[in-house]
């Protein structure tokens, strides 16, 4: 068997498990297709007229403007919790002293002294809790795909109908600083821009300093529509020190600062959002789904009343997602085409002194251009794929259908029809929680593509070349050693437990705008082991002749037996050993081939028991914490194994063609 040979059939088994890989991916993952549509105020988002006060009215669209401005201050890592105050868990008791607890004191301030002009809410966000995910998020109302978590090394422009393109169309002026991340997202969209480098994690300061550094400048030049300034700082710190280090407590009383000088500098006309993108856990580290990271602040504050009523005593829970088509309608501007959140009704009802009929009708205008656009949403993507389920789609679209006209029958006439307005409100948000619930489930499918190729690959036959055959239980040690080295060496298949630190090694400055290098560090250190062992593999080949030597040297030396041993002629005894190849060497590539099959087979198992768990579990409540990472891990850990299998072959191989070359030539000069 030709060396060429033996590495094209081993690369074309592994080009089936990667094909059923990527074929499961596509299918699991959280996958779905991203619609080019985009939202104008010339199409409405459903049949019927638009609200009185929409039309005619500058910086109006669907729904009149509440605000001219508005200023984001995201605040990476912003935990719920870093945004609450000191509290005693029983009356009469020291309030529990956190480093993080009680740093954002202006946020209690400003809620317990203008009750209607702010609130605080708990920001539910959907997994993978990495910065990009996030920001897709914030911007389009959608649900970026699982497996994106890769690409947070390097980010590409978004595609999808988003705020940041619907605020360029309508003309406004939108300047940002802070986290580079948003210049590939968003290239060129940005009237005037300030970006700064955001992988080095052990710097706390440059972006947060470069931010301040332009921040109230700009605020006070005017020269603005939208303001978004991205700090970097608490989630720098939470890589580096951990939540509960004293570094903790100086980055949240330095972006408290920051928000008592916003909110000394607002207008009347403008809004202030403060936003975390995710959480953290108590390590400091975020990409999973654990309560600590998927939990997030977000503060809502104006100088005019927002709220009829005072806030509730416990902050209500709300989905990150419903931000972007709140924003929206408060702007004035088109709600993002593929959009699936939901308005925070809220926010529409009026100061405190507006009427409670005027109030639930505007929440309930607000509602029903949302449905409208999420039914005009849910009608083209369905008309483009069949990923959503049928039966649920028909559901709520004749939910929709009944909400709708209960609305416009309302419109009609509105006297004495409080009771059907509440109706209408709790229908209408029933529909739009039931249309989120809906695409999160069926975009999470399983594909059986992958259980044919992965089978067709495992069942690749499995020659038997003789004297040199490497036992099952010898290969299955070697895989099982990888993957204890794995664990042993403090790795764990979850995104917080990713050595990030790692990307530093040999460059404590940093890398500058590289990506590739950082990344290249922090995968080498996490699939080391794999890599090792893969390239270390073709050393089984000495398992058989090291058990052979044991067995020959116990059956030469019988108990009473010693004479009768030492006295054999040695020309009796076989060539011991490597020279036992030199002996076969047509049989040295097949035993190769051999060994690369049985490897690649047990790694195989293990990423289709990883698949099928992924798949079985696809449902459970913990699927995105274990699961899917599991799968993610394993099946780079796959290919990182298969591919130094290869270059270990071939390097054994280069090996075995120089010592033949060698060994003819010693023959050659012996026999002369």
């Amino acid at each position: 068997m030709q060396k060429i040979s033996v590495l094209l059939f081993l690369a074309w088994v592994c080009f089936l498990f990667y094909a059923g890989i990527a074929l499961f991916t596509s299918g699991f993952l959280l996958t779905r297709l991203e619609l080019t549509n985009h939202s104008t105020c010339q199409e409405p988002p459903g049949p019927g007229s638009l609200p009185r006060g929409s039309q005619g009215e500058p910086r109006t669209c669907w729904m009149a403007s509440r605000f001219s401005r508005v200023v984001l201050v995201l605040i990476d890592a912003l935990r719920f919790d870093f945004a609450q105050p000191q509290r005693s868990h029983m009356p009469g008791e020291p309030p529990v002293s956190l480093p993080f607890l009680g740093k954002l004191g202006s946020l209690q301030r400003i809620l317990e002294t203008q009750p209607h002009h702010a609130r605080l809410y708990r920001s539910q966000v959907d997994p993978p809790t990495t910065t990009m995910q996030r920001l897709k998020a914030l911007t389009t109302g959608s649900l970026p795909t699982f497996i994106d978590a890769g690409s947070n090394f390097a980010s590409h422009a978004i595609t999808e109908d988003n705020l940041i393109k619907q605020l360029t169309s309508a003309g406004r002026r939108v300047v940002f600083m802070g986290d580079d991340t948003w210049k590939d997202l968003f290239p060129g969209a940005f009237s005037q821009a300030f970006f700064f480098p955001s992988f080095n994690v052990r710097d706390l300061h440059t972006v947060d300093s470069g931010i301040l550094e332009h921040l109230y400048p700009t605020m006070d030049s005017g020269e603005w529509d939208v303001l978004i300034a991205h700090f970097l700082g608490v989630d720098h710190c939470g890589h580096k020190h951990g939540p509960h280090h004293p570094e903790m407590a100086k980055k949240l009383s330095q972006m408290d600062q920051v928000i008592q000088g916003l909110v000394e500098r607002l207008e009347n006309d403008t809004l202030l959002v403060v936003a975390g993108d995710h959480g953290m856990t108590m390590n400091g580290d975020h990409g999973g789904d654990s309560e600590l990271e998927v939990s997030a602040a977000l503060f809502l504050y104006s100088p005019t009343a927002l709220f009829p009523s005072a806030p509730p005593e416990e902050p209500e829970v709300i989905p990150q997602v419903s931000l972007v088509p709140t924003l929206a309608l408060l702007l004035g501007l088109p709600i993002p085409f593929g959009n699936i959140g939901e308005v925070m009704a809220e926010l529409f009802s009026g100061g405190e002194d507006s009427q409670p009929h005027s109030s639930s009708l505007a929440q309930a205008t607000a509602l029903h251009l949302n449905a409208q656009q999420v039914s005009r949403f849910l009608h083209t993507y369905s008309a483009a794929t069949q990923d959503l389920q049928a039966k649920e789609l028909h559901q709520l679209q004749n939910l929709f259908s009944k909400a709708s006209a209960d609305y416009q029958w309302f419109l009609q006439s509105p006297q004495g029809a409080e009771a059907t307005l509440r109706t209408v409100i709790a229908e209408l948000q029933k529909f739009l929680r039931g249309a989120r619930a809906m695409c999160i489930e069926s975009w999470a499918r399983f594909s059986l593509s992958f259980l044919l190729l992965h089978l067709l690959a495992a069942g690749t036959p499995i020659i038997t070349p003789g004297p040199f055959t490497v036992p099952w239980q010898a290969v299955l040690a070697w895989a099982l050693m990888a993957t204890q080295t794995f664990y042993s060496t403090g790795h764990q298949p979850v995104f917080p437990a990713i050595h990030w630190h790692a990307a530093f090694v040999g460059f404590p400055e940093g890398h500058g705008s590289s990506t590739w290098l950082p990344a290249l560090l922090v995968g080498a250190n996490t699939f080391a082991s794999h890599l090792l062992f893969a390239v270390g593999c073709p050393l089984l080949l000495l398992w058989p002749f090291l058990c052979e030597s044991q067995g020959l040297r116990k059956r030469q030396l019988p108990p009473g037996n010693e004479a009768e041993a030492r006295v054999r002629p040695e020309e009796e005894e076989e060539p011991l050993m490597e020279m036992r190849l030199r002996d076969a060497p047509h049989h040295f590539n097949a035993a190769l081939l051999q060994l690369g099959l049985k490897y690649l087979f047990v790694l195989g198992v293990q990423i289709l028991a990883c698949a099928l768990a992924a798949s079985i579990l696809r449902r459970h409540l913990m699927v995105w914490k274990v699961f899917a990472p599991k799968f993610i891990f394993e099946a780079l850990g796959f290919i990182v194994s298969s591919v130094g299998l290869l270059l270990g072959i071939a390097l054994v191989m280069r090996v075995d063609g120089a010592v033949s070359s060698w060994f003819r030539q010693l023959v050659l000069a012996q026999q002369r």
